[in-house]
C-alpha cells in the first residue's frame, strides 16, 4: 500500500479535485491524505485572529464569505442536488463550528477547532464527488488514529495501533482519503502539527503501514536546485538522500515539512515529490541512499535573529555552553545554527516570543548582542566526506556579501552561512551563478 498526500494547491479548485480523484483511482491500495483547500487555512487563521480581539461581528463575516466560496466549490464540484444538498450540509456544519466561537472567551484549543475545519471540508468534498461517481472509497477520520503527546509529538506506536485497527474493518477497501494536519493530543482534545502538517501526516501514516512508497504531490515537479523565485533556470533533483532532504527542509526549502522525513527515513520508505499539474514529470525521489558528490540544493531561511554572547569568563570556563543552553531550554526555543570561540558564542533562532526573557538571563554571563532580520543560507549535498574544497567554494561566491556566521562540519551534507535578509536574493543567486555553473 501507498501513501500519497495532495497540499492545498492540489485540491484548490473543483477542476484540481477531479484531478487528484484520476490520480488515484488506478486500482492499487492507497491512502490518500489531503490538505486544506488553498486559502481556506489562512481564512480560518483570520477568522481566530477576529475573535482574539473580541471582534466577532467580524468574524461571522468572514465565516459567511467563506461559506459563499465553498458553494462555489460545490457548484462546480457536484452535479446532481441530492449530492450538492449533502455537501452544503457539511459546509453548514462546519462552519457553524466556527460560529459557535462567538461571544466566549477565546483560547488556544478553539483556535485549533477552528482551523481543523478546513482539511475536514475537503475531504468530505472528495469523498461525496467520489460517491456520486461510483468511485469506490472510504473517507477515514484522522482524528481516531492520528495522536501527539504532552509535547505535541507523534506517538508512532499508537498511531500504528489504531490505524491498523481501523483499516481492518476495510478488508476489502483499495482506497481510503483521509485529514492531514490534524489529529488528537494526550487529552483527546482536537490538535495540530502545525503548519505544513500534511506531509508529516502522509510520513506517519507511511510508517504506520510500512508502506511501499509514500508521495508528496504539489505544485512543483519536485525538489529544485535554487528557489525557483528568484534564481533563473533551477532544475528539480531526480535522487537526494534523507539526510540531504532534511537539511533542505528545514533551512528554507518550501515544498517539504521540516519533519516529514523522519518517519519515513527510520522505516527505510521512499519519499517521492511529484507535480500534480504535471503528473508524467519525474520528480524527485528521496532514500536513504546518498548519491553523487558536490553541491546539490541551496535553501534560504530568513527572519531568524543573531544572539551573541561575549564573556571573558568563556576562556576555559568548565560548564559556560550548558548554562547557555539552559537558558533557551528553560524557554523552549530550538536553536538553528551555532558557532564558539574563546571569549564568544553565537547563534541564531527563530522563535522569538521569549527573547527579551532570554536576553535578560543571558546578561548574567557576558554581553549580549542581537541581530534581527538575518537569513541562513543552506548549501546541501554530499560534501565533505568525498570531497574538499567547498566551504570555499561558498564563501568566494559571496565574497561581496557580509558573512555574519558560517558552520561547516556539523553535517557531512551541509554547509550553512548567516546573512542580513536583505542580502538574501544576491547571495542565491550569486551561489548559483559560482556553483552551479
Amino acid at each position: 500500500m501507498k501513501v500519497l498526500k495532495f497540499g492545498g494547491t492540489s485540491v484548490g479548485s473543483p477542476e484540481r479535485m477531479k484531478s487528484v480523484s484520476k490520480l488515484i483511482t488506478d486500482g492499487t491500495q492507497q491512502i490518500v491524505v489531503l490538505s486544506a483547500m488553498s486559502g481556506t487555512t489562512n481564512n480560518l487563521v483570520e477568522i481566530a485572529d477576529y475573535y482574539k480581539k473580541g471582534n466577532d461581528d467580524g468574524a461571522s463575516n468572514l465565516i459567511s464569505a467563506l461559506e459563499k466560496k465553498y458553494a462555489g466549490v460545490i457548484e462546480g464540484l457536484l452535479n446532481t442536488q441530492e449530492y450538492r444538498d449533502k455537501a452544503a450540509a457539511i459546509i453548514a456544519r462546519e462552519c457553524d463550528v466556527v460560529r459557535s466561537f462567538a461571544h466566549k472567551p477565546f483560547s488556544i484549543q478553539a483556535e485549533k477547532m477552528i482551523l481543523a475545519r478546513g482539511e475536514i471540508m475537503s475531504t468530505n468534498l472528495v469523498q461525496l464527488y467520489h460517491e456520486e461517481n461510483n468511485i469506490s472509497s472510504v473517507l477515514l477520520n484522522s482524528l481516531d488514529f492520528m495522536i501527539v503527546d504532552a509535547d505535541g509529538e507523534p506517538v508512532l506506536s499508537e498511531i500504528e495501533t489504531r490505524l491498523k485497527k481501523v483499516l481492518s474493518q476495510y478488508a476489502n477497501t483499495t482506497l481510503f482519503i483521509t485529514q492531514g494536519f490534524i489529529c488528537t493530543n494526550d487529552k483527546g482534545e482536537v490538535d495540530n502539527l502545525k503548519r505544513g502538517g500534511s506531509d508529516y501526516s502522509a510520513s506517519l501514516i507511511g510508517a504506520a503501514i510500512n508502506a511501499e512508497a509514500v508521495e508528496i504531490w504539489t505544485d512543483i515537479d519536485g525538489i529544485h536546485n535554487n528557489d525557483p523565485r528568484i534564481v533563473k533556470d533551477t532544475h528539480p533533483i531526480a535522487e537526494m538522500s534523507f539526510d540531504e532532504a532534511a537539511e533542505l527542509a528545514y533551512f528554507g526549502a518550501k515544498i517539504l515539512h521540516p519533519s516529514t522525513v523522519l518517519p519515513a527515513k527510520v522505516k527505510n520508505i521512499p519519499v517521492l515529490l511529484k507535480n500534480t499539474m504535471q503528473p508524467q514529470a519525474k520528480g524527485t525521489i528521496i532514500t536513504n541512499k546518498t548519491t553523487g558528490t558536490g553541491v546539490k540544493a541551496i535553501a534560504a531561511k530568513e527572519g531568524l535573529t543573531a544572539i551573541k554572547i561575549k564573556s571573558g569568563r568563556m576562556l576555559l570556563a568548565y560548564g559556560f555552553l550548558c548554562r547557555v543552553f539552559e537558558v533557551f531550554e528553560k524557554y523552549k526555543t530550538p536553536i538553528d545554527l551555532i558557532t564558539t570561540s574563546e571569549v564568544a558564542l553565537s547563534l541564531t533562532i527563530d522563535k522569538t516570543d521569549y527573547l527579551a526573557q532570554i536576553t535578560d538571563e543571558l546578561k548574567k554571563l557576558g554581553t549580549v548582542e542581537i541581530d534581527k532580520d538575518q537569513t541562513i543560507i543552506c548549501i546541501v549535498g554530499n560534501m565533505i566526506a568525498e570531497e574538499q574544497g567547498h566551504a570555499a567554494e561558498v564563501l568566494n561566491a559571496l565574497k561581496d556579501i557580509p558573512v555574519r556566521m558560517i558552520s561547516y562540519g556539523g553535517s557531512e551534507h551541509n554547509i550553512s552561512v548567516l546573512i542580513d535578509n536583505a542580502n538574501k536574493e544576491k547571495a542565491l543567486i550569486a551561489l548559483n551563478d559560482n556553483l552551479f555553473k
